[in-house]
């Protein structure tokens, strides 16, 4: 038999089935990958350096979906919130790939560009260089935890005996189907202020 026109392996599949299995269960091997796509396990390995090499694979594929074209709008509390929507949207498509993705360092250079691209925006807008990571990390959790709230089920909180928690019920009733979205605007305002009094020498410690 001659070979298939279309290869059975190759990087973008085995991308595409790691996050399947990741969407589904939380995690993957690459046995499992391996079966899925119809070939030996070694085979998987003379594609990628190891699951190390998988996770990377991953990160790409989520990060791709983040719109990095934000980072050049002004002003730049506008491209910083613009970025902070677009990479929620794309973490929040796969947020069980979350906590898999924090267990490695960043490495793949399309996704280190991106973060060059966001210090390059804080640097030019002003923020002195040593809180410029301080600035994005914040921003990576209020989003990640954004992304992993969304997730979550609509209703968090169940309440078998309504008079026990009168106050607690009110709030719920009145938070609405938009609570998750709606606390993402707030803490996003929140940190964009303060981010702005930062630069502008008012924070306070």
């Amino acid at each position: 038999m001659g070979r298939p026109r279309t290869p059975l392996l190759d990087r973008e599949r085995i991308a595409t089935t790691a996050l399947e299995l990741v969407d589904e269960q939380g995690e993957f091997s690459v046995p499992q990958i391996a079966r899925r796509l119809g070939v030996q396990t070694g085979s998987v390995y003379h594609h990628v350096e190891g699951r190390d090499g998988i996770v990377e694979l991953l990160r790409i594929r989520v990060a791709s979906a983040i719109d990095a074209s934000t980072l050049e709008l002004e002003p730049w509390d506008a491209a910083l919130a613009a970025w902070a929507r677009s990479y929620r949207a794309a973490f929040a498509a796969h947020p069980r790939a979350i906590p898999l993705l924090m267990t490695s360092p960043v490495r793949a250079p399309k996704v280190l560009d991106q973060y060059e691209r966001a210090v390059r925006l804080l640097l030019d807008a002003g923020f002195g260089t040593a809180d410029v990571m301080a600035v994005i990390s914040a921003l990576e959790n209020l989003v990640l935890g954004s992304a992993l709230d969304m997730a979550a089920p609509e209703t968090m909180w169940e309440l078998p005996d309504e008079t026990a928690t009168p106050d607690l019920a009110l709030a719920l009733a009145a938070a609405g189907p938009n609570r998750t979205h709606a606390a993402f605007d707030l803490a996003l305002e929140g940190f964009i202020a303060h981010c702005r009094r930062l630069l502008g020498g008012g924070a306070s410690a």
